[in-house]
């Protein structure tokens, strides 16, 4: 059987990504306290269920400390993958404040989270980070930030859809002027490089289009700094798989993530995609995630 555990900060789109997996066909638990996962697995297990995903969160705080032990025990009967969703304090505060939901750390506190009180949404957040902190190095990260329900739904469908057992590289383009994504292991800047978006006529373009990869591919030092990031990441790569690292994700940003960082990491997966489970994915670039 298949285990999706979903993970990570309140309001960053777990509840997305279980109606999504519920879409895919996964019995969907949502603020499962972790005790009860084992015996969960078990039960459908025999019951014939191929597909299971639970969400679980800072409700469950008292047991977030029991969660890697539960994680090592099924990943020895399942296939178990963790997907942690994070997403900036800004984006958070903005959402809860649209909604008009309450954080489950703030007000009045519940018998099975025992955190206290905590005034203010920012507090409540930070405390989150705090509880959830040590959950994020087993899974799959994805920084939700900026990004459109549709397009966590794709993305969340190609995680699930990935190879587990070998080590999966993910690129992943993006813009500065909206921030370095949160689930970045490796960054780097081809802000130094050509850009076309001063070339009124490119400037429509992404890094997908043929006018874009013919105008960077004419570049010299486009050619050089994906040969040298492609070193890079074929030198350390074997490293992070003798760490037992199930996941790799290294962003390329540029200053708006329409055109240069679009362009080297299509690049960089397609050179990289025989030897290891590449996706890629564009953050701000106006591309259809699917």
């Amino acid at each position: 059987m298949r285990i999706i555990l979903i993970t990570g900060i309140s309001g960053s789109g777990k509840s997305v990504a279980l109606n999504a997996l519920e879409d895919g066909g996964y019995y969907c638990v949502d603020n499962l306290p972790p005790r009860f996962l084992p015996e969960l697995a078990g039960y459908l297990a025999k019951e014939g269920q191929t597909r299971l995903a639970v969400a679980i969160d800072a409700r469950s705080s008292h047991s977030l400390d029991d969660v890697p032990a539960i994680i090592r025990k099924l990943s020895d009967d399942y296939d178990l993958r963790v997907l942690f969703l994070n997403a900036s304090t800004q984006s958070l505060i903005q959402r809860f404040s649209e909604t008009r939901r309450r954080h489950p750390l703030s007000g009045p506190p519940m018998r099975e989270a025992d955190v206290g009180v905590l005034n203010s949404l920012a507090e409540a957040i930070e405390r989150e980070r705090e509880l959830v902190a040590g959950l994020a190095e087993y899974g799959h990260q994805i920084d939700t930030s900026n990004l459109r329900a549709n397009v966590l739904r794709a993305w969340v469908k190609r995680f699930v859809e990935t190879d587990a057992a070998d080590l999966t590289l993910m690129f992943e383009s993006f813009g500065f002027k909206r921030g370095v994504p949160l689930d970045a292991d490796l960054v780097f800047d081809v802000r130094t490089l050509p850009n076309p978006y001063y070339d009124r006529e490119l400037r429509p373009f992404t890094g997908l289009d043929k006018p874009i990869i013919d105008f960077l591919s004419a570049q010299p030092l486009v050619g050089e700094m994906i040969d040298d990031i492609g070193a890079f990441v074929g030198k350390w790569l074997p490293r992070f798989r003798d760490d037992n690292r199930s996941y790799l994700t290294v962003a390329i940003g540029c200053t708006g993530g329409q055109h240069r960082s679009v362009f080297i990491a299509e690049a960089l997966a397609a050179r990289f995609c025989e030897t290891a489970n590449v996706i890629v994915r564009h953050r701000d670039a106006p591309i259809p995630a699917g």
